[in-house]
């Protein structure tokens, strides 16, 4: 969904602000101790909680406001959903807080971060923590069994950051159109030249079009020259050039072929599934596992549409909360993010058909009535089954996103960059 656009850090960090920041340091952050939960439950009650988190889907939108809701009822919280249009606006706000050293009256108490954003205020030391794995609901996603949730775009969390949703890579078609849909790179190449126009991606660097360069990437880099899909959790390096070469070369041979020969593509994942619905294309992406019974159930997509995943799997990543190290109530933050690791909370949003987010809980951690409910939802029609999204590709480490972005533009772009929103 639209939602998962990740809004990007584009702020060059100078050699005074830099030293601003080691100079604060955790001076003036109260440390809390989360394995003494009902201490931390005390010092929340009462704190007003700023949870700064993208606002450009109204359905996610009424789903925190429900959160924030029984966050007042049962924790006497007072959480005030913060509705970004694009996550570097509050990252730029803490780098001002932090070179102005405000140390303990910051803006925000909660952010929704991803990616870039984590790797960088984590290098910088503006994240109050470790405390994520302490907190009561963490065991619940079982760790050391889906490494994934301790890794943020290949980069190790350390407690800085807990888990709150997770996405895929799926791909979609017109049944009613595409009889045996490509399952891989290669046949996807295979199928568009033998369906010119029928397929496209969103323009990077929107978040879905980047997306799919980072999944042709990683899987003829490692189909093509033999490396291991681990290559790409490391650093761009020095071989750049070698490793992304199969990607460019795919794309040459797929662009003549897309819906309009390549000349203009559509901005986001939304005009993509337009697309799909007014079938102007016959096969699509999106990235959630639940996209096609969510647009299904909002009139966006036909009931022909079906979702699958690539036979040696699709990109997967986790998205996290993490605490500023100056927010003034940070034991609320604690208490928010342990609670958006409820089964009560995971369930709502996995069983609300215009949101239909994938619980980062394994399945183990729900009442049996939410078991029983979640795999009925697997075998919603246009649903994919829990073991084909067991195939999952982790995301490269997030100097590949604008190293790919540059290339791209540069080969195929031109003109301004665009800006992404969301986390």
């Amino acid at each position: 969904m639209d939602r998962r656009r990740r809004g990007r850090l584009r702020l060059l960090v100078s050699g005074s602000l830099l030293c601003a920041y080691l100079t604060l340091g955790m001076v003036g952050a109260h440390a809390l101790e989360p394995s003494d939960w009902p201490a931390v439950l005390d010092e929340a009650r009462g704190q007003r909680v700023y949870f700064h988190a993208w606002g450009g889907d109204a359905e996610l939108n009424s789903h925190l406001g429900w959160v924030a809701q029984q966050a007042a009822e049962r924790f006497e919280l007072d959480v005030r959903h913060i509705k970004l249009a694009d996550t570097s606006s509050a990252i730029s706000r803490l780098l001002a807080e932090a070179a102005a050293g405000n140390a303990e009256r910051g803006s925000a108490d909660l952010l929704w971060l991803t990616g870039e954003n984590f790797a960088a205020l984590k290098n910088e030391g503006l994240l109050y923590g470790p405390w994520a794995e302490r907190t009561p609901n963490f065991p619940r996603v079982e760790a050391d069994r889906y490494p994934e949730m301790r890794e943020d775009f290949g980069v190790a969390t350390d407690g800085f950051e807990s888990p709150w949703t997770r996405s895929q890579l799926v791909f979609l078609f017109d049944s009613e159109r595409v009889q045996t849909p490509p399952r891989s790179m290669p046949a996807l190449l295979a199928w568009a030249r033998d369906n010119p126009s029928e397929f496209t991606y969103p323009r990077p660097p929107a978040f879905l079009g980047t997306t799919f360069l980072k999944q042709a990437l990683i899987e003829l880099a490692t189909a093509e020259l033999g490396v291991d899909a681990a290559t790409f959790s490391a650093p761009v390096g020095d071989r750049f050039a070698t490793l992304s070469a199969p990607l460019w070369a795919f794309l040459d041979a797929l662009h003549p072929k897309l819906l309009r020969r390549g000349r203009h593509f559509p901005q986001s994942g939304a005009q993509l599934l337009a697309a799909l619905n007014d079938r102007e294309v016959s096969l699509a992406f999106a990235f959630n596992p639940n996209e096609v019974v969510s647009a299904v159930s909002r009139g966006e997509l036909p009931e022909s549409v079906e979702s699958y995943v690539f036979d040696s799997g699709t990109l997967s990543n986790v998205s996290f909360v993490a605490v500023p190290f100056n927010a003034p109530s940070k034991a609320g933050a604690l208490v928010l993010a342990n609670f958006l690791l409820s089964p009560e909370v995971q369930f709502r949003a996995a069983m609300n058909p215009r949101l239909a987010s994938e619980p980062v809980l394994a399945l183990a951690h729900f009442e049996p009535e939410q078991r029983a409910a979640l795999i009925r939802r697997a075998q919603a029609p246009g649903a994919i089954a829990p073991s084909e999204l067991a195939r999952k590709i982790q995301e490269p480490h997030p100097s590949w996103t604008l190293a790919i972005e540059r290339e791209w533009q540069r080969r195929y772009g031109g003109g301004a960059r665009q800006s992404s929103r969301a986390p």
